[in-house]
């Protein structure tokens, strides 16, 4: 009686919770004898428990073609085994703990074999993918589906570009290695290069000069100093000795000699005075006291002649007759002894340079100390000298050898020019005429034997 009761009591509670019937169709997947117990399962449980498990394999089919669709995600798919799965469970053993209080002991114990049984056969086939990743649903599979469609593409995209870079680099080097690899012919040499006259022959670097006994030019500095009130010569004049050039401010030195000439003039007015005392009467007056007057005046009189001179060194004039190569001075500068200030060097320049009239000019060349011994005796010396950038060539006349070997300190401008040697001087000089040189401008000299 109280087992039928049961029955009674729970056959209405099922009917009035589950859904309407509907034909369970044996799964086609499973084995024989997991449909013979599913069916077994039907008839014992009822028709909640066998919809619970029919949505239970529906899932895992779910699942499994969601799994050979869509790629692998990371973080969302792990989820879903928490939530899905165990809502089967909870589902089942709701349904066994309302089948397993009205049935007897031995089902129960069928039951316990069972249902065990078809919890592990499915697990097995979801315990594969537990270590892939598994989808919540279709919205979930679909995102990461469109996220990697759409990755694909801008995979492809950027692929493309760099091998497209990479080729037009590759392109622009094979072009730029054929550009700089053309070999160019070198251009022809504006002017004729120097060639050795001689059969054997030393080379030198020769620099024009004025034609003077010694020297290169005539240097001139103030004496005073003081600012320059005017200038009466210009670059290229030809002077005589003795031609005003500069003239300073010497206001001061003429105060100066006025004062002197003051001097002088009392001191003479005092030794006029005791003079004609003396003549007069020779006791009025010692002899001591004249003297004294006496050598006042000399005094006075030399420190007049003294300003007097002083006076002319603000007065610069040329001491020798000559052209004037340079003037480093404008009116209204300041110079001193040490000439005047050079804004461009940052030094003192000579005031005024000069040198000696152009009808002949100097060469001094410079001979490389390793090639003296090869210099001829200087009475069989000849040599021709060869201006830059023209063809003109004009012969050299033997002056004489600076018997003083000094380091090298003028340049040729030369690529493989050396400056750490010592150089022997050697002048020689030659006839101007229309010759286009100037002091100052580098040649080049070939010194040979008579």
């Amino acid at each position: 009686m109280k087992e039928s009761e049961t029955n009674s009591e729970t056959k209405p509670e099922t009917k009035s919770e589950t859904i309407p019937e509907a034909k369970a169709k044996p799964p086609s997947d499973l084995a024989p004898q997991l449909v013979k117990r599913v069916h077994e399962l039907y008839e014992e449980l009822g028709r909640e428990q066998i919809r619970a498990v029919l949505a239970w394999e529906k899932t895992g089919r779910e699942i499994r073609k969601d799994e050979t669709k869509a790629e692998p995600n990371s973080e969302a798919k792990p989820e879903t085994k928490a939530e899905t799965i165990p809502e089967v469970k909870t589902a089942e053993s709701e349904s066994k703990a309302k089948a397993v209080e009205p049935n007897s002991e031995a089902k129960p114990e069928t039951k316990a074999e069972t249902i065990p049984e078809v919890k592990t056969a499915e697990s097995e086939s979801e315990a594969e993918p537990e270590t892939k990743t598994e989808p919540k649903s279709e919205t979930d599979t679909a995102e990461p589906k469109s996220e990697a469609k759409a990755a694909k593409p801008r995979h492809e995209v950027r692929n493309k570009i760099i091998f497209a870079l990479s080729i037009i680099g590759v392109l622009a080097g094979l072009v730029a290695a054929f550009i700089f690899g053309i070999e160019r012919k070198a251009q022809p040499p504006v002017f004729k290069p120097v060639s050795n006259p001689y059969e054997s022959a030393i080379y030198a670097n020769g620099i024009i000069e004025s034609d003077q006994s010694s020297g290169a030019g005539i240097n001139i500095y103030p004496e005073v100093s003081g600012p320059i009130t005017r200038v009466l010569v210009r670059e290229g004049q030809q002077v005589s000795a003795g031609t005003l050039l500069f003239t300073i401010d010497d206001s001061v030195q003429r105060a100066t000699m006025e004062l002197a000439e003051s001097n002088l003039k009392v001191a003479q007015d005092q030794y006029d005075k005791r003079r004609s005392s003396y003549d007069i009467d020779p006791k009025s007056i010692s002899k001591d006291v004249l003297d004294t007057a006496k050598d006042a005046v000399i005094q006075a009189a030399s420190a007049l002649k003294a300003a007097n001179e002083l006076l002319k060194k603000y007065s610069i004039k040329a001491p020798v007759g000559g052209v004037i190569f340079a003037v480093n001075a404008a009116t209204g500068s300041y110079v001193s002894s040490q000439g005047a200030y050079d804004s461009y060097t940052q030094g003192f320049d000579p005031l005024v340079v000069m040198g000696t009239p152009q009808e002949y000019l100097a060469v001094r060349c410079y001979v490389d100390e390793i090639l003296v011994s090869r210099l001829p005796s200087p009475g069989h010396i000849r040599a021709q000298m060869s201006i830059r950038g023209s063809d003109v060539k004009v012969p050299l006349e033997f002056v004489r050898i600076q018997p003083y070997v000094s380091p090298k300190i003028e340049l040729s401008n030369q690529r493989q020019e050396q400056v750490d040697l010592r150089v022997l001087p050697v002048i020689f000089r030659f006839e101007k005429k229309d010759a286009p040189v100037y002091p100052g401008q580098l040649v080049d000299v070939y010194i040979g034997q008579q």
